[in-house]
């Protein structure tokens, strides 16, 4: 088997995407054969979070401690050079398959009760092909006893077509933005982007060599939907878009100068069902009780 796990190749009105087992990751998506995310190869160890689905939290808890229900709880620091529990418990859990047909497949796994999170959560991700682009749903269910906390998003690293990050033209119709301080990305607030210009993409404008690695909220919708849309110079793009059960979405440039294959060659965007440590802040936390069910879903298209 692939180190990636086994791969679900699903093809549909020019859409052909691959999802590995392992962390149920999008491990690649094409439209007519051009790249619409970062790929890796199905042998490969999977590059960090590129494409892997986070829960039962997106981005950090700091110092991975919180507390729910009155009992202090401490994960592992799955992100040591910032000591933080980064990106939930299933990016190294082998999903099973519930349904493998050719324009759609639903995975599933167990997040077992453990320490720092004594919960039992079933989890079921469906990715779905149709003329919109492709269709990705979260779906929790506690079958468990107790009440557990919950948020869930995607991590796929878009690519716009040619050239890299700093050629694209982004998109982001956000009005806030979440600080954070420089060495640990640890939240400090929400500020309008009309403060800090250099993320302000409500109108669409090149990235170029902006660092980007924030959460963003205040979401301008239309029809109810967020859009992010990135295009590159020849006119290709590629957009995503999701409803008001992610109020948030991280974006990041992927900035990794130590390592020049893989630095700014995708935009990060992961629409989010809370923000960053949302376990202490509880902003947007989703508490799931005992036989309840919570999904959220975005959607990857090409422009």
């Amino acid at each position: 088997m692939p180190r990636s796990g086994r791969q679900l190749r699903i093809a549909a009105h020019g859409y052909e995407a691959v999802i590995a087992s392992i962390g149920a990751t999008l491990r690649t998506l094409t439209f007519e054969e051009r790249d619409l995310v970062v790929p890796f190869d199905a042998d490969a160890v999977r590059p960090g979070y590129r494409g892997v689905t986070l829960a039962p939290w997106p981005n950090r808890i700091v110092d991975g401690r919180y507390s729910f229900g009155g009992a202090e709880q401490q994960l592992a620091l799955t992100e040591p050079e910032r000591a933080h529990a980064l990106h939930g418990l299933l990016a190294w859990v082998e999903f099973e398959d519930r349904l493998v047909l050719d324009d759609r497949v639903v995975l599933a796994a167990v997040i077992l009760p453990q320490t720092g999170y004594p919960f039992r959560v079933e989890v079921e991700v469906e990715y779905k092909l149709d003329a919109e682009g492709l269709h990705q749903t979260v779906t929790a269910h506690n079958v468990g006893a107790d009440a557990a906390p919950w948020g869930t998003g995607p991590h796929p690293y878009l690519v716009a077509g040619q050239g890299g990050v700093d050629d694209w033209t982004l998109l982001l119709p956000a009005s806030e933005v979440l600080t954070v301080t420089p060495d640990r990305l640890s939240p400090v607030g929400v500020e309008p982007v009309s403060q800090h210009p250099e993320w302000d993409f409500r109108s669409a404008r090149p990235i170029g060599d902006v660092f980007i690695d924030h959460a963003f909220t205040g979401l301008i919708r239309d029809g109810g939907l967020a859009e992010v849309r990135l295009t590159a110079p020849d006119g290709h793009g590629v957009g995503m878009a999701w409803d008001e059960r992610c109020p948030w979405v991280q974006v990041h440039t992927a900035d990794t100068p130590a390592v020049a294959e893989t630095h700014r060659i995708g935009l990060a965007v992961e629409p989010m069902t809370c923000p960053p440590d949302a376990f202490n802040s509880g902003v947007d936390l989703v508490t799931l009780d005992p036989g309840a069910t919570h999904a959220a879903s975005w959607r990857i298209f090409a422009l």
